[in-house]
């Protein structure tokens, strides 16, 4: 068919369709509502952003308290044991333990002593810790439980007789019993005198520094309802549960320590010998009243009776 007798054809230009756009109004609505949906996105990632902020801060603080409060639970429990004497930290002004030490302590004292029954133990467990002071055998697993010890602590000074526990710290006693046998107080001086508060001579450390020990740690015993009275014999530790060689001679009532230290002996001759040493004093090098005796205290060695 021809175009132009078609009733679709046309003469001469024809229009064309129009084609339909936005208006202005439109695209101005189109591009506030792409603003607004941009600025929501920003406030929204803001907020998370603070959000985020705010819980990192907890956690540091958190995390900051939890770190102070662990490094002074382990300054004040390892303040009296196995501190170095002469060490150039800065000692406190009072060796007397503060209210809060004592009130963990107790608390540690009381588990403990819920953990340990009235019969003597018939197996000793002795862990390896650290490198020991001087070579020796770690103590025989099963203790002779039903002997009776008596120990004499052969001094430059004199002799210091002490009847040993074995019925209450029997683990104690027979570590104490094994290392005298092994001559490992032998030729070795006691580096710590306390003289304000609590007042003990500390020894059994053949390096002179408050840090040497056996190369084994023990658990503590005898904790509950333990005081330190003038001729108590008990062991030094860093915490519970460390005992290893070093123990303390109390020549002068200690009520403010906490029960903490396992006591395995009771001084029944020569308490006179640490009293004198006291009234000579310390060196200071810890603090007041807390240093190296002035006086000099040698162990030549320590002998064991058995009965």
């Amino acid at each position: 068919m021809h175009a132009g007798s078609s009733g679709l054809g046309c003469r001469g230009v024809c229009s064309r369709p129009e084609i339909a756009r936005p208006s202005r109004r439109n695209a101005e609505v189109a591009s506030k509502r792409e603003r607004q949906r941009k600025l929501a996105r920003e406030r929204y990632e803001r907020r998370l952003n603070r959000r985020a902020e705010r819980d990192r801060r907890a956690r540091q603080w958190t995390i900051s308290v939890l770190a102070a409060v662990v490094v002074l639970a382990i300054a004040v429990g390892g303040y009296f044991i196995f501190r170095p004497s002469g060490g150039s930290a800065a000692a406190p002004k009072s060796a007397t333990p503060s209210a809060t030490a004592s009130a963990s302590a107790s608390a540690s004292a009381s588990s403990s002593a819920a953990a340990t029954t009235a019969e003597p133990a018939h197996h000793c467990a002795y862990a390896p810790s650290g490198t020991a002071a001087r070579k020796v055998s770690v103590p025989p697993a099963t203790p002779d439980y039903t002997a009776t010890y008596q120990a004499t602590i052969h001094t430059n000074l004199g002799n210091i007789v002490i009847n040993l526990l074995n019925s209450k710290a029997t683990c104690t006693v027979n570590s104490f019993v094994s290392l005298a046998a092994q001559s490992y107080f032998s030729g070795t001086h006691c580096h710590r005198l306390t003289t304000s508060g609590i007042f003990v001579l500390q020894c059994g450390d053949p390096t002179g520094t408050g840090q040497g020990g056996p190369g084994y740690k023990f658990d503590d015993e005898n904790l509950a309802g333990a005081s330190y009275t003038a001729g108590t014999v008990a062991m030094a530790n860093s915490g519970p549960n460390s005992n290893g060689s070093q123990f303390f001679l109390v020549y002068k009532n200690s009520t403010s320590l906490p029960a903490s230290y396992t006591p395995f002996g009771t001084i029944v001759s020569g308490l006179n010998i640490l009293q004198n040493v006291a009234k000579a004093g310390s060196d200071n090098s810890n603090g007041p009243g807390d240093g190296h005796p002035k006086e000099k205290v040698e162990i030549n060695s320590v002998t064991i009776k058995k009965t």
